[in-house]
Parts: structure tokens; C-alpha cells; sequence
């Protein structure tokens, strides 16, 4: 049982993100939830690469899930599962994405999902899967359903920190976020853990996470809230443009925290303060992602108004957010507005030249079809300067808005993906 645990817990062969939050929040035990952690030597050597999470029985899930066409093996199990509305485990390994691996890739997850389900006493079907790495590379199952027993023996309410390790990849700091909150005037703790650095793009951005509660909700409820949630978070960053094929996001309740009135209704009004709370958790992890993105040295804020409404909106923004011409002039800190200019006009949207304004953070840098006339360059350039940067763009036409988060592009993204196989 030892040899599990005694395995070193490497956070990866980069440099940590200079984006990387100055401490990590330690999250509380969470009744109904053990965590395990080991080392099967999927891919990586001498570090983790295995979270097994056991749940009490009762607990209700929801799930969002990548909208690749090439999905994984592991989404399309999870999908069909969550038809069951129940979870007594979830197992992720890093390392092998088992995606495009055929009916291989399909036996594998239901080898793995039957050896857990064997062990927490349930259904096949209420084990939930998600594998992150390589794709196309058949996942060597019997090396993860080997070391289950073990970590099931050796799973505690602790291992917060732990399971967020095992589960990155090219991450260069776990992912963690913690919340308290009311329902009726009763406490209930939800815990969330992500893994993300690269492919990510929404809509489902790429990366794993996974989001646990001790309030007694129902799976319909859970899914209603999760998908308003993912809406202003997980679904409004962009690294790189690109969609994974295993876009992963989980929320379990176990309803073993303090005992509240059940609630039938995603709109109930008993469920503000718990539905703040999840949002809080859902933009926490997200923005920690961002801030991990490969290579990334600058977090980019990009607030697009006056669009013809919030669709063509985040489309503008989005626009912004994955010109490479834009995230390299902000990588060198170039305040190149017109390349701000290209990505609006690209979008497709409706918009009209002449009503175009721009700002890098308070400057306004162009509007009025020209560059602004009280344009100064030095602040400008100082607004690009910083490790945040805020860009806003009226688009003058009509009352859409939308925000949305990248990174820069730097030298270290082709550095990590030029040898990611190496």
C-alpha cells in the first residue's frame, strides 16, 4: 500500500506560470468524498497520475462535456452515465487521453469503469471517467484498474491538493478552489479542481474539472445550475482556439452536509446564495486555467459593448482572443491597436467602422474610424505592460456585451507543444 503514496508528486518540467496564484487554498474535507492518488505509470514516470474519488451513495451528478466531434472514450461513457443521475466514483488519469483509440479505447474505460465499480460496491454506471494526455495512443487500462484496490483502501476526506496534481498535465500549478455558502440558513462547502493549460477553447474549454458540494440536490438541479455557470467561466476563455476531444466538467452532491429543505427548482430563490457561490468556484478554476496557459506571461481581459447583441458580442471577443497577431503584439507588450481593428473585422459581425472605439485599459487608443485624437502612445504602451491586461471595444451599434479571457503568445507555447510527444 505504501508504494502508492510514496511516489514523488512532480507539478510538471516547465516553470511555473508567473501567473500562478501566490498561495493555494486549502480545501476543506467534504462529506461524502474520499480522494486517493497514485502512480500507474501511464505516461509520466516518478509522479502521480491516478485520482480515485469515492462517494457516498445518494450522490447526484450533472455534467458538461466537450462538443468535439472526435470526443473521447471517457466523455462518451460519462455522457451515457449521466443518464443514471447517480455516482459512487469518479477515476481520471493523466497522461493518455484515450480519445481516438476505436473500440479499444472503449473496452479500456469500461475495464477500468467495472474495476471501480467492483470496488465501491455499485454499478458500472455510476463510475464517471475522464483521461487527459496524448491522443491516439491506446491507454494501457490495466495499469490504472491494478493500483484501484489500493488507493481505494487508502482513500481519506483530505488529498485535495494531491488529486489537482494527479491530474495535470502540461499545468504548471494545480488548480483549486473552495467556497462556504447558505441553503435556507444552512451551511453547505463546495470544492472544485481543475487541470488546463493548453487546447483550450469553448465552448466547454478544454481541461478537466471537477466540482463537489455536501448539499442535497438533485441531479436536474445540479445540471441547470452547471450549465448557467460554465456560460460566464468555462465557456468564455480561449488559450489557443483549439478544442479538445476530452473537455471534462463534473458536479457531484453527496447531500451529506448539513441537512436543508429539499429543493425541486434550479429557480428557487433558497438557492442564490448557493448558486453565487458555485459561479464564484466555476470563474475561479477557469481564470486559473487561463493563467496557466502555455507559455503565458499576460492574462488578457477583452470587453467587447455596442455590439448588435451578446452573441455577436462574445463572437467579436472571441475574435480578439485567438488572433495570434494580437496575442503576440501583447506578448511584446506593442499596444498594435490595429490588429484589434483586423480581429473586429474578421468576426463576421455586424459592425461600422466609424463607430469603432478601442482602449487598452483606460486609453482610448482609436474611435471614430481613426486613432483617437488625444492618443499618447507612452500610455498606451504602459497599458500593455503589466502581467493583466485589460482591452475594451465598443462596437457602437447596439446594446450586445460580453467578456471574455486569453493569454498571451509566447515562445513557450511552441516550446511545450514542439516536444509535447518528446
Amino acid at each position: 500500500m505504501a508504494k502508492v503514496k510514496a511516489v514523488a508528486k512532480k507539478t510538471g518540467s516547465h516553470a511555473v506560470s508567473p501567473l500562478a496564484p501566490r498561495s493555494y487554498p486549502k480545501l476543506p474535507p467534504l462529506a461524502g468524498v474520499r480522494l486517493s492518488t497514485g502512480a500507474a505509470g501511464v505516461r509520466y514516470k516518478d509522479r502521480t497520475d491516478v485520482l480515485l474519488a469515492l462517494f457516498s451513495p445518494g450522490t447526484q451528478v450533472a455534467g458538461v462535456f466537450t462538443k468535439s466531434k472526435t470526443a473521447s472514450a471517457p466523455v462518451d461513457w460519462c455522457r451515457a452515465s449521466l443518464a443514471g443521475k447517480s455516482a459512487r466514483a469518479l477515476v481520471v488519469n493523466s497522461g493518455n487521453a484515450n480519445a481516438f483509440t476505436g473500440k479499444a479505447g472503449f473496452e479500456g474505460a469500461k475495464q477500468v469503469a467495472d474495476s471501480a465499480a467492483a470496488i465501491a460496491g455499485c454499478r458500472p454506471g455510476e463510475v464517471f471517467l475522464a483521461s487527459t494526455g496524448v491522443i491516439g495512443e491506446p491507454l494501457p487500462h490495466s495499469r490504472i484498474t491494478r493500483i484501484l484496490g489500493d488507493l481505494a483502501e487508502e482513500s481519506s476526506a483530505d488529498g485535495w491538493r494531491a488529486a489537482a496534481e494527479a491530474i495535470m498535465t502540461t499545468d504548471t500549478y494545480p488548480k483549486m478552489a473552495t467556497a462556504t455558502t447558505n441553503i435556507d440558513g444552512k451551511r453547505v462547502t463546495i470544492n472544485g479542481i481543475a487541470k488546463g493549460s493548453g487546447m483550450i477553447a469553448p465552448d466547454m474549454a478544454t481541461m478537466l474539472s471537477f466540482v463537489f458540494t455536501d448539499a442535497n440536490l438533485p441531479s436536474a438541479v445540479l445540471q441547470e445550475l452547471l450549465g448557467a455557470g460554465v456560460k460566464p467561466s468555462f465557456n468564455a476563455i480561449t488559450v489557443d482556439s483549439d478544442t479538445s476531444t476530452s473537455d471534462t466538467l463534473l458536479l457531484f452532491a453527496t447531500g451529506k452536509g448539513a441537512a436543508h429543505p429539499a429543493i425541486a427548482k434550479a429557480s428557487d430563490r433558497r438557492l442564490n446564495e448557493f448558486r453565487a457561490a458555485l459561479d464564484r468556484v466555476l470563474l475561479d478554476l477557469a481564470l486559473q486555467v487561463v493563467r496557466d496557459g502555455e507559455g503565458a506571461q499576460k492574462l488578457i481581459q477583452i470587453d467587447v459593448s455596442g455590439a448588435e447583441n451578446d452573441e455577436a458580442a462574445k463572437r467579436i471577443a472571441l475574435s480578439i482572443a485567438n488572433s495570434p497577431l494580437v496575442k503576440t503584439a501583447i506578448a511584446g507588450e506593442d499596444a498594435n491597436w490595429g490588429r484589434i481593428v483586423m480581429a473586429v473585422g474578421k468576426s463576421g459581425e455586424k459592425a461600422d467602422r466609424d463607430r469603432l472605439k478601442i482602449a487598452f485599459g483606460d486609453q482610448v487608443v482609436a474611435e471614430k474610424g481613426e486613432r483617437a485624437a488625444k492618443y499618447n502612445e507612452a500610455a498606451a504602451t504602459k497599458a500593455v505592460k503589466g502581467r493583466e491586461v485589460a482591452i475594451a471595444v465598443d462596437i457602437g451599434i447596439g446594446k450586445g456585451k460580453a467578456r471574455v479571457w486569453t493569454c498571451d503568445l509566447t515562445h513557450g507555447y511552441i516550446d511545450i507543444n514542439g516536444s509535447y510527444r518528446s
